[in-house]
C-alpha cells in the first residue's frame, strides 16, 4: 500500500495549522487514527452498545462477541493468546498494574533492576515498591548507550547487578528518547539463566507500534502497551501476562466481571484474563484497537518498520548537516525505531518546537517523562520527531527547511 494511499485513510492529515498544511511527526506521543478506526467504534456504538458477559440478550451477546474477537486479534498480534491478554487503560495502567501484583512478593532487601533510559511509568512504581517496600532499586546507568551513535546495551553491567536478592527486572523494548530497539530477547536469555524466577517487564509502548513484537521470542513475563500509539483509540491497551504466571497471580483490581463466586465468607475469581478486569470495560475502545491492529497488519510490520526507519534514516541524515546539532542514540538506523531526539547548542527544544509550529509541524519538546536520562546526559530538554506509516520523506525536508530557517530568529 502506498504512502500516498494509506495518507487519505486519516482524515486529520487534511487539516491546517497557522495557515500552513499539519506535519504531524509526534507519533511516539500519540498516533493519528485512520477513518478504518473511527467508524468501526461508530458502528459498536450506533448498532451493538451494550455491557458485556452480563446480559442475557442480542446486543449483550454482540458486544461480549466483539469484544473477545477483539482481545484475540490484539493478542495474536504479538504472538500470544486471548487468555494471556489483560485489557488495560494503556501502557501506565499496565505497568501499575503490574507492579501491584507483583510487590506482594516483595520483601526487604529485596532487589530490582531497572535502567536510566526509562519512561517515568516503568520507573516510578518500581522506585515505590522499593520505598514501601524497604527493597533496593538497582539502576543500569547505560552510559554507553547515551553516548551518540552507541546503541549498546551494558550486558555486562547487568550480569553485575544480578544477585540472588533479585525478583524483577523492568525496561523498555525501544527507549522513547534515544529509540535504541535494546535486545531484550538476549537480556531474558542472561536473566534467565542466572535465575528462570526473576519476572522481566517489558514496555513496549515504543516497539509494539513500530516493529514485530512476538511475546513468546522474547522470553519476558509480562509486556505492557498503548492502544492510541499505533493508530488505535486512547484510554485502551493491553497488559500481556504469561499463561502459566497469569494463572497463579491474584487479582489487583475488585468488583464486577471479575468473579467466580461471592459469599459473606469467601469470593473466588474468574478464569483469566477476566479475573484482572473488574468493571465495565472500554469495548469500543477495544473494537478501535483490534480495528488498528487489522489496519497494521494489512501494511505488515515488516514494512512499518522499515518504513519509519527510513524515515529516522533520512532525518538523521538531515540534521547531522546542521550547526551544533546532537543527536540521541544511534545514528544507524536500523539499531532505532521511528524516532530522532535531538539538541542544538543554545537553543531551547521548547523554542524550537514553537517555530516549528508556527508552520504546521508537530514535533515534541522536553524530558519525554524520562528525567533521569535527562540527567545523566546533563540536559534540561531535547526536542523529538517521531514517524507513523502516512509520514513522507518530503515532510522531513519540510522540517528541516523550517527548523534551518527557525534557527536564524532563535538565533
Amino acid at each position: 500500500m502506498s504512502t500516498e494511499k494509506i495518507r487519505k485513510d486519516f482524515p486529520i492529515l487534511e487539516r491546517k495549522i497557522n495557515g500552513k498544511p499539519l506535519v504531524y511527526l509526534d507519533n511516539s506521543a500519540t498516533s493519528q487514527k485512520p477513518k478504518q478506526v473511527i467508524e468501526a467504534m461508530l458502528n459498536y456504538y450506533e448498532k451493538h452498545n451494550a455491557n458485556v458477559h452480563r446480559g442475557i440478550h442480542t446486543l449483550s451477546d454482540e458486544a461480549t462477541h466483539l469484544y473477545e474477537d477483539a482481545r484475540k486479534t490484539v493478542a495474536e498480534f504479538i504472538g500470544g493468546k486471548p487468555e494471556e491478554l489483560v485489557f488495560t487503560k494503556g501502557t501506565t495502567d499496565s505497568l501499575n498494574a503490574v507492579a501491584l501484583m507483583l510487590q506482594r512478593d516483595i520483601k526487604k532487601g529485596d532487589e530490582i533492576i531497572t535502567t536510566v533510559v526509562e519512561h517515568h511509568s516503568n520507573f516510578i512504581p518500581w522506585q515505590r515498591i522499593a520505598e514501601e517496600k524497604g527493597a533496593v532499586l538497582k539502576v543500569i546507568s547505560m552510559k554507553e548507550s547515551q553516548r551518540e551513535g552507541s546503541p549498546d546495551f551494558p550486558m555486562r553491567q547487568l550480569k553485575n547487578l544480578l544477585s540472588k536478592k533479585t525478583k524483577i527486572v523492568a525496561l523498555g523494548h525501544v527507549s522513547n528518547v534515544l529509540g535504541t530497539v535494546f535486545p531484550v530477547t538476549g537480556i531474558s536469555r542472561e536473566v534467565h539463566k542466572y535465575n528462570k524466577d526473576i519476572k522481566i517487564v517489558v514496555d513496549g509502548a515504543q516497539s509494539v507500534p513500530h516493529i514485530p513484537v512476538n511475546v513468546k521470542k522474547l522470553g519476558i513475563d509480562f509486556l505492557t502497551f498503548s492502544g492510541h500509539k499505533m493508530l488505535g483509540p486512547m484510554g485502551i491497551g493491553g497488559l500481556w501476562i504469561r499463561e502459566e504466571l497469569a494463572e497463579k497471580l491474584t487479582p489487583f483490581s475488585y468488583g464486577g466481571g471479575m468473579i467466580n463466586k461471592v459469599s459473606i465468607e469467601k469470593s473466588t475469581w474468574a478464569a483469566t484474563p477476566h479475573k484482572f478486569e473488574a468493571g465495565t470495560p472500554n469495548v469500543a475502545g477495544a473494537v478501535g484497537l483490534a480495528e488498528a491492529v487489522k489496519y497494521l497488519e494489512k501494511i505488515g510490520m515488516k514494512e512499518v518498520k522499515k518504513h519509519t526507519q527510513d524515515l529516522a534514516a533520512h532525518a538523521i541524515k538531515e540534521l547531522r548537516v546542521l550547526e551544533d546539532v546532537r543527536i540521541l542514540g544511534p545514528l544507524d538506523a536500523e539499531k532505532r525505531a521511528g524516532l530522532v531526539s535531538f539538541v542544538i547548542e543554545g537553543v531551547h527544544a521548547h523554542d524550537i518546537a514553537g517555530v516549528l509550529d508556527a508552520k504546521g509541524i508537530a514535533i515534541r519538546a522536553g524530558q519525554h517523562c524520562t528525567a533521569p536520562l535527562h540527567k545523566a546526559l546533563c540536559l534540561n530538554a531535547s526536542a523529538r520527531v517521531s514517524f507513523q506509516i502516512y509520514n513522507t520523506k518530503k515532510e522531513i525536508d519540510y522540517f528541516i527547511e523550517s527548523l534551518r530557517e527557525g534557527l536564524k530568529l532563535l538565533r
